[in-house]
């Protein structure tokens, strides 16, 4: 018989869990990791509110991805071009950024198919005989090692042909030059932090489903049970 099983902690950590996979997704697939040094634009260009010449725009650079604007054309939503700038892996611009998008994906792989899973603990708290928050706390703890070592090595590859031309020439690995980091980067590491946390949440969330009320429930013969 299948005992749906619901307490405060356990939700509280299937949400968690699902919201850390989405975060570093979107970070991991955003172009925000860099915001490159201010290019002027054409002067060409004329900005449609004041009629004078638009303010310098920030170009972005992600791992795979980049954001610039595209010259001569009016100043609008539509000037601003984002896309990846590497159409295969190898041509991702740095060695140590190869090496973060890897790790970020096995990261990201695991926490998604923890958030999958989590799902259906309401119902499944257990796989061969090994308590599933147990076995989820572990697989996030080994996904947020993969995200440390990716955002370890990321800082890395700023010293590459592709980050000095947005940051200028005194970029070097572990030194931004001209640039500054991005909501991605911080979402990332945000992210990570919150993934160890789910991982040592995941132990009472496991308590909280196989508590003496729990057990109670069960041998009164609810299916559904509802704890605070």
């Amino acid at each position: 018989m299948c005992h749906v099983i619901v307490t405060c902690r356990s939700m509280l950590w299937t949400l968690l869990s699902i919201v850390v996979a989405f975060a570093e997704l979107i970070a991991f697939m955003s172009a925000d990791w860099l915001i490159g040094k201010a290019k002027p634009s054409s002067s060409e260009e004329v900005d449609n509110r004041t009629g004078g010449s638009p303010e310098p725009y920030h170009p972005t650079l992600g791992i795979y991805g980049r954001c610039t604007r595209i010259s001569h054309m009016q100043l609008s939503r539509r000037d601003t071009l984002c896309g990846p700038y590497a159409e295969t892996f190898s041509e991702i611009a740095s060695g140590f950024w190869q090496a973060t998008a890897i790790f970020l994906a096995m990261g990201i792989m695991i926490l998604c198919a923890v958030a999958f899973v989590s799902v259906f603990t309401m119902c499944v708290q257990s796989i061969m005989k090994k308590s599933i928050f147990n076995v989820c706390g572990l697989l996030q703890g080994i996904a947020g090692l993969f995200l440390i070592l990716g955002l370890i090595l990321y800082p890395a590859g700023w010293g590459c042909q592709k980050a000095i031309s947005y940051c200028g020439h005194y970029a070097s690995a572990y030194k931004l030059g001209d640039c500054s980091l991005g909501w991605a980067f911080y979402t990332a590491i945000g992210g990570t932090i919150l993934t160890f946390i789910c991982a040592v949440f995941s132990a009472q969330a496991e308590i909280a489903t196989s508590s003496d009320k729990v057990q109670e429930e069960i041998e009164e013969g609810k299916s559904l049970i509802c704890l605070l």
